[in-house]
């Protein structure tokens, strides 16, 4: 049973600086959740950049390619028109709708691939964090799961940065499912 250790701050100064100090402690950092993005603190919870970028680069060239197969096999083998004796498979008339499909596949595949890696899907409980989190509060979650977790010291540092609230929290009964192990790779 994995627990959590929460902080909330009402500046993101404050939280920035938490961040950076539970990092070089040693701890965990599961999530920060700000109300606007915050500069920084991407490189400061020490988070990888994500490989969304590559899986649209993939499924738009795999998008495009396949349309641009399928209008040259439709126009030379399955429904050959000679339309004043152009050849048939003029690729640049195939160009725009190429385009477009490729840009469908990119758009649709990305969005559904950020959806199975954030575990959005339809019917999943949402768990409250800590009130007015996102809507003027920032907060750090650390992972207190194994036993080498020094609560006392993450106390120290929450107290240090002008943290308004910390507790130790067991998680939820029913938590959400994992991504499909296929997908993991992504974050």
């Amino acid at each position: 049973m994995s627990r959590h250790f929460r902080a909330s701050f009402s500046c993101e100064e404050d939280l920035l600086g938490a961040v950076k100090k539970f990092r070089a402690s040693g701890f965990e950092i599961d999530d920060a959740y700000t109300p606007y993005a915050v500069h920084g603190l991407d490189e400061a919870a020490g988070v990888r950049r994500t490989r969304l970028g590559w899986v649209a680069a993939v499924l738009g060239l795999g998008g495009a390619a396949s349309m641009m197969a399928f209008q040259d096999w439709v126009s030379a083998v399955d429904w050959p028109l000679n339309v004043g004796g152009k050849p048939l498979s003029s690729i640049p008339a195939f160009v725009p709708v190429t385009f477009e499909v490729g840009v469908l596949a990119a758009g649709l595949g990305s969005v559904l691939a950020f959806f199975v890696v954030s575990r959005l899907y339809p019917g999943k409980r949402a768990f409250p964090l800590l009130d007015g989190v996102t809507d003027d509060r920032f907060a750090v979650v650390l992972s207190a799961a194994d036993q080498s977790f020094d609560e006392s010291r993450a106390e120290e540092i929450s107290r240090t940065y002008g943290a308004d609230s910390w507790c130790l929290v067991d998680p939820p009964k029913a938590s959400p499912r994992r991504p499909l192990a296929a997908m993991r790779w992504l974050r």
